[in-house]
């Protein structure tokens, strides 16, 4: 048995006049908060609110980088060159972690988002590049990301603790990925069956699949995400059932 696991989500995805997720009830339910950093959401406000946010509440604040794509919130895989990926790498990071300093907080860890997220798992060259930025920029800063893939090994190769992350409330294949958006059994919003996910992994190790197997993914760290309806509550549900099955939910970073 577990006997503690992160609980993280993605947050401070507004943007402009455009408000998503309610992040003034997240980020007190959560303990590791991957914050957006302008490409694909967030915008300077939203970033520094997001700061204070989890300064007040003691969460752990994670860069959320992701593609240069606002309009397609940075689910639309891109043809960046890796070089590309390492400068806007360190330009995300870079804008978050000045406004964490200018908070006397700094960004705890990162990781990557939607489209990128998923390139990072299967593009060796691309996952090289960014872990080499992200080492070259502070060696101590641990990556999370899905386990087994290229991200990981790149993370090893340079030097940097890489957390293994899953997702309660998203649907896995047999070949350990995630089912896309949009295909049947891709999102999971049933608080009771997202609960009980979130304890399988966190005390076994495992997902149960829709064929009635296992996928075994061992996770330091479990995601929620913000923009689902109904996200609080379902946070709320999660970190009750969590703490009634005997686990600690403290932040990996």
């Amino acid at each position: 048995m577990a006997a503690a696991i992160d609980l993280n989500c993605d947050l401070g995805e507004s943007f402009g006049a455009w408000r998503l997720g309610d992040d003034e009830t997240m980020f007190g339910l959560v303990t590791s908060a991957n914050v957006a950093c302008g490409f694909h959401a967030g915008d300077p406000l939203t970033m520094r609110r997001s700061v204070e946010l989890a300064a007040r509440h003691g969460v752990a604040l994670g860069a959320h980088p992701g593609y240069r794509d606002l309009a397609g919130f940075g689910r639309r895989a891109l043809d960046a060159a890796p070089e590309e990926l390492a400068a806007e790498l360190l330009y995300q990071l870079g804008a978050l972690d000045g406004l964490a300093r200018a908070q006397g907080v700094r960004v705890r860890y990162v990781k990557a988002h939607g489209a990128l997220y998923h390139r990072l798992g299967a593009d060796e060259r691309a996952a090289a590049a960014f872990a080499e930025a992200l080492a070259a920029y502070d060696p101590a800063l641990p990556v999370l990301g899905a386990p087994g893939g290229a991200i990981e090994r790149a993370a090893t190769a340079a030097g940097l603790r890489f957390a293994r992350e899953a997702f309660a409330d998203r649907g896995y294949g047999a070949d350990g990925l995630l089912r896309p958006r949009g295909a049947a059994g891709a999102l999971v919003t049933e608080p009771e069956e997202v609960a009980a996910r979130a304890v399988a992994l966190a005390t076994t190790g495992a997902v149960p699949l829709a064929d009635g197997g296992a996928l075994e993914l061992a996770p330091d760290s479990i995601c929620l995400h913000g923009d689902t309806p109904g996200a609080p509550e379902l946070a709320r549900r999660v970190r009750a059932a969590l703490e009634d099955a005997g686990v600690r939910v403290r932040a990996f970073a």
